[in-house]
């Protein structure tokens, strides 16, 4: 089989085969919709929520991707910082590692407090804060992992501090870089769900999600959970494209 329509295939294959054996389960123990809905009831939800799915989805979508490109910019800056100052490195370490200890949805009503009546600021500011700490530490982990003999050689021909980071270090970064942007991805969802969920102004996604909780209707929040998977692999190959584009040469032969 052709490798690009194999990249295609397995992971469609392996998509069908989940939701046969979710359908198999709940026909099997012969569960209502009210207890476990079925893949066979979704499409229900999703003909009469349509409008509704297309602009919460939107909603969480655009505040993930803000929050996702804050983290990056934030994570990387801070990144560098610990990667090429080890005091830095020291200090900073054991307050990040502290602050992504702290459980996320703890933090939701105090930024609700501090920040009254700002959704959309809420959304995006925690979005970012669960997804900016494995950049950070990845590009850290990187940068202070430089061969010094690359960057020796290089000093002696006289380059810049600039032209080592542009020639050595960044290339050899950006493997983790993706890495870790790949894990920031699906972090970055959890935490503007948060916030729709919790939030009593919610909306997105997560409020759509609680609405079918609170109503009781269990196949609109199994299809809610489906559109944030959907919604969580498209983010993820985007950044595996973006990984093609800038780093992949550092991707291995499959055979």
């Amino acid at each position: 089989m052709n490798e690009n329509l194999q990249k295609i295939v397995v992971p469609l294959t392996a998509i069908v085969l989940f939701l046969a054996i979710w359908e198999l389960i709940v026909q099997v123990n012969g569960w209502p919709n009210y207890v476990m809905a079925s893949p066979s009831d979704l499409p229900e939800a999703y003909a009469k929520y349509w409008k509704l799915f297309f602009t919460m989805g939107w909603q969480t979508l655009w505040r993930t991707v803000l929050g996702l490109l804050i983290a990056v910019v934030v994570g990387t800056l801070l990144g560098m910082i610990m990667g090429f100052s080890r005091i830095a490195r020291d200090g900073l370490y054991p307050l990040l590692v502290g602050f992504n200890a702290i459980p996320k949805a703890t933090l939701v009503p105090v930024l609700a407090l501090l920040f009254i009546g700002q959704h959309d600021f809420n959304t995006v500011l925690m979005a970012f804060l669960i997804s900016f700490f494995p950049i950070a530490v990845s590009v850290g982990i990187g940068l202070s992992t430089l061969e010094p003999e690359y960057r020796d050689i290089l000093r002696a021909l006289g380059a810049s501090k600039f032209t080592v980071f542009w020639k050595i270090a960044l290339p050899k970064t950006l493997p983790e870089f993706f890495g870790a942007l790949k894990v920031a991805v699906t972090l970055a969802f959890i935490g503007t769900n948060l916030v729709e969920i919790v939030s009593p102004h919610g909306r997105g996604l997560g409020a759509l999600f609680k609405s079918g909780e609170t109503n009781g209707d269990y196949p609109l929040m199994f299809a809610v959970l489906i559109a944030l998977a959907a919604l969580g692999i498209v983010l993820y190959y985007a950044v595996v494209a973006l990984e093609k584009i800038f780093a992949g040469w550092a991707e291995r032969p499959a055979h």
